[in-house]
């Protein structure tokens, strides 16, 4: 019975969630914002990632970022110094970002600057390689991180996030050759849960694939 019950009680969550979502999606279509979902474990780079990528197409889109993290505001400092719009939401326990969290960012969003003269809204989730592929958030695309440092076998053992995505970034690119790790069968691993997904390997610190990554951003733009 308690499993029943637990069963029940994560379809309604999910269900809210999902309401919720849509009701994000709607806001950044009326308003002709395309937005991403970003999500990867700790340490897989999404912050630097992101300062390469506002620090690249600062010139050529009006960009603003959600930022996510369980406590703190390091990360949204970081990225503040790219004078972009960054909206700082602190989860406390909880290790994703949901929809009903993202919505008070959108509000804040709304409230201090006006979003119809943004592009595109970059949702940094927390790190965690779980629960953020679980909540939609009303982003229209996901994107999913993972480091060469956490090896071959992370697609198989977390499918979840790695069939939700939409572009799979293979970060650290620049370590493999230090590391015990076959990047052939990391994609193989991929390709096993998620046929489609567009996979680029890059290194946020030489700016290798950098350029592809951000190709494929722009073609994800409204």
């Amino acid at each position: 019975m308690h499993q029943t019950f637990d069963a029940a009680l994560e379809i309604n969550l999910l269900h809210v969630n999902q309401d919720g979502a849509n009701h994000n999606r709607q806001h950044f279509d009326n308003w002709g914002i395309t937005c991403l979902n970003i999500m990867s474990s700790p340490g897989a780079g999404k912050t630097v990632l992101l300062e390469k990528t506002l620090a690249a197409l600062q010139d050529k889109l009006q960009i603003a970022v959600i930022e996510g993290d369980m406590t703190t505001e390091l990360d949204a400092d970081r990225l503040r110094q790219y004078n972009v719009p960054v909206i700082a939401i602190n989860t406390g326990r909880s290790c994703h970002l949901d929809s009903k969290m993202v919505a008070g960012g959108i509000h804040i969003l709304e409230q201090q600057y006006n979003p119809q003269n943004i592009d595109l809204v970059l949702v940094e989730n927390v790190g965690n390689l779980v629960c953020p592929a679980e909540f939609e958030v009303g982003e229209h695309g996901k994107v999913a991180l993972l480091s060469v440092t956490e090896g071959e076998d992370k697609p198989l053992k977390y499918p979840v996030m790695f069939r939700e995505a939409n572009c799979l970034l293979i970060t650290k690119i620049d370590l493999a050759p230090h590391l015990d790790i076959d990047i052939d069968r990391l994609i193989d691993n991929v390709r096993q849960i998620n046929p489609k997904v567009t996979i680029i390997s890059l290194s946020a610190k030489t700016g290798e694939g950098l350029e592809q990554w951000l190709n494929w951003i722009e073609k994800q733009i409204k």
